[in-house]
């Protein structure tokens, strides 16, 4: 009697959801990965394909969960919105995140940030924009054929993927939208979204008192 080998099940593999490492250091590495992110998401929000995450891990490899990256910022042209776990690239239809961004911060050593460079340059990133908000420095480098060149000058350089312009003139980085709006805080949108509807208060109590005043003198403002 011949007896069938049975099929040898392959272990199922779990794709960790965290590394184990906080979001950020301090509260100023803090303010600007949510900064970027944040902005990019608006920047973006009307546009059904573009996904954007921060502190996400992304596995590029199918079958290997030790090959991750965190990105603290990234965005994938190509990709819907909505929330993950994980990106694994392999269910995305193979697209790699085609820009990300790391703020430094004080915890972060030489060698930790030449390992996401090599990383990022092997797995197809084609611009990576490294911030210390320390030392208000910026890095960048773009993809030319293979490899991720260094961006030189960075200063007033624009991303060719999302048209934000980078100035580094100031006290701090001002990062500009393609429509010239500088990118702001949750706190400067919140005061300029208040001034906007206070004026719009404004304006309407001046129409309440003009309509008032026609109509004290004998005229229907509604004719007008």
């Amino acid at each position: 009697m011949t007896s069938q080998l049975q099929p040898v099940l392959k272990p199922e593999i779990t794709y960790p959801e965290s590394d184990g490492r906080p979001m950020s250091d301090n509260t100023k590495q803090f303010r600007w990965i949510v900064v970027i992110q944040q902005n990019l998401e608006w920047l973006f929000a009307a546009i059904a394909d573009v996904f954007v995450a921060g502190d996400l891990l992304w596995y590029p490899v199918e079958g290997d969960n030790k090959t991750c990256q965190a990105p603290d910022v990234m965005v994938v042209f190509g990709r819907p919105k909505g929330d993950r776990g994980s990106y694994r690239q392999w269910e995305e239809g193979n697209i790699a995140p085609q820009v990300v961004f790391e703020i430094l911060s004080p915890s972060n050593t030489q060698t930790e940030m030449n390992k996401k460079l090599v990383f990022y340059n092997r797995y197809g990133v084609e611009e990576y924009y490294l911030y210390d908000p320390d030392k208000k420095d910026l890095s960048g480098w773009c993809r030319k054929g293979e490899q991720l060149d260094i961006i030189d000058p960075i200063d007033q350089w624009t991303s060719p993927r999302l048209g934000i312009r980078f100035d580094l003139s100031g006290d701090e980085l001002q990062i500009y939208r393609p429509d010239g709006k500088r990118f702001l805080t949750y706190v400067e949108i919140a005061q300029q979204a208040e001034q906007a509807e206070q004026q719009l208060e404004q304006e309407r109590q001046r129409a309440e008192r003009l309509a008032a005043h026609l109509r004290s003198l004998g005229i229907d403002p509604d004719q007008v």
